[in-house]
This record gives C-alpha cells, structure tokens and sequence, in this order.
C-alpha cells in the first residue's frame, strides 16, 4: 500500500466508516467502475502477449515461443485475469487464458516425423502389414494429385496421420519404425489466473467488498433500531 504504516492505515480506514452511508455507496459505485476499467485492461494485455505467442508460432522460431509462453504464463499468474471460453457450443467464464493450440508448432514436429517416415519408404519393405509407409504414401499422393496438396501441406500431413492410425496398434509397428508422431496435448496451454491477486484491480476489489460489508452492517445496524424504536414507540397494551 505504497509503505501506508498500520497506523495511519487505520486512521484512514476510521475516516472512510465515519463518512454517511450515501456517501459510501458512492465511493462503493466508483472504485467498481476502477476496477473493472483495470479488469479489461488486464484481459487486453493477456489477449496480446497470447497473440504474440501465436504470432510466434506463426514465425516458426522456437526460442521466440518459448520467451512469449514465458511472458503470457508471467503476467496471467499475477493478475486477475477473466475470459469468456467456448465448450460445447456455450460459453463461461474463467480465471486465465482459457486454451490454445499451438498448431503450427505440431504440424512442424509432425512433418518431421512423417519425413523421417518417408525415409523408411525404401527400408523394411518385409513385414506382416506389407510396406506400410508405401501404403499410405500412395494414398495419399493419391489424394494430393486429386485436392492440389502436397508435403509439407497441412492436408497431406493429416492425412498421413489419418491413415497412419488406421493400421495396427503402435507396439506392432514399433519393430518396423512406425512414425513416431507427437501427441496434440503437447502443444495445448491453458494458463490459469489467481481468482485474486494483489495488482491494481486486486487491491480495488478487496475496498470494494469491504465497504460492501460496511454497508450491509449499516443496514442491519439502522434496521435494528428501527425495530426498537417501534417497540419503544408502541408499547404493547
């Protein structure tokens, strides 16, 4: 709190109690204005350090995802951090960046797998299933020639993962050098938020629910006596 000592901290806090309840209410109305301000200027930021991540990924330079990943992860972990995800055709709101892919990144390693299993094409041809890599280059040349895609298209790449999974379980294909593709949940981040957090917007929001508990306590406190003054008042016959 800027170096407030606990003292003065509570002279200010008596100060604010002392003030009438309109007046509070209207202080309440403001900082809420102030903090959701920061609110969405926390969830612009986040938005753009995750578009820098995928604008990385985009670029295809390793070093320059991993320091984006860095700085994303840094900033939602110590901000309040609200964000509308869509699952299932309905949207909800969670604390921190919500999940992305990095698709490029995958398609990357996939092409190297699926280069690397081209390179077998030649190799191996004797096994229970036939040559396999033969198999599925075939098809899906076939399909390149038909659709104007070719390696390293994102089309021809699926489909060798596509038909790559249609042939036996991965542990009968091991001893023939089956392309050892990686799995999508490598390349999925979802970076949680602190449902609250001493940042700006954090600090606000605590005022906030303080001068709301403050004002409930008022409210009690005036109906109470109310009440009392009523029975004082009429006194039962």
């Amino acid at each position: 709190m800027g170096g407030l000592s606990k003292d003065k901290l509570r002279q200010v806090l008596a100060k604010i109690f002392r003030l009438k309840s309109w007046k509070l209410a209207l202080i309440l109305i403001l900082l809420g204005f102030i903090a959701a301000t920061l609110l969405r200027f926390d969830h612009i930021r986040m938005t753009e350090l995750r578009e820098a991540v995928l604008a990385a990924d985009s670029e295809g330079d390793d070093e320059k995802i991993a320091q984006a990943l860095k700085d994303l992860q840094g900033f939602t972990i110590k901000h309040i951090v609200f964000n509308a995800v869509e699952e299932n055709g309905s949207q909800h709101i969670v604390f921190g960046t919500g999940p992305f892919y990095l698709e490029n990144q995958y398609l990357r390693r996939a092409q190297e797998a699926v280069k690397k299993a081209q390179e077998e094409i030649d190799k191996n041809a004797k096994n229970p299933y036939g040559n396999v890599y033969q198999q599925v280059a075939k098809i899906c040349d076939a399909q390149g020639i038909k659709y104007g895609w070719r390696y390293p298209d994102k089309e021809y790449i699926n489909c060798w993962i596509n038909e790559l999974a249609a042939f036996p379980a991965a542990e009968s294909m091991d001893a023939y050098g089956a392309a050892n593709l990686p799995s999508t949940e490598l390349f999925r981040y979802d970076f949680a938020s602190p449902k609250w957090y001493p940042c700006g917007s954090g600090i606000i929001i605590l005022i906030c629910i303080i001068l709301i508990i403050a004002l409930i306590i008022r409210f009690f406190i005036w109906l109470f006596l109310k009440i009392a003054v009523s029975v004082v008042s009429h006194p039962r016959k």
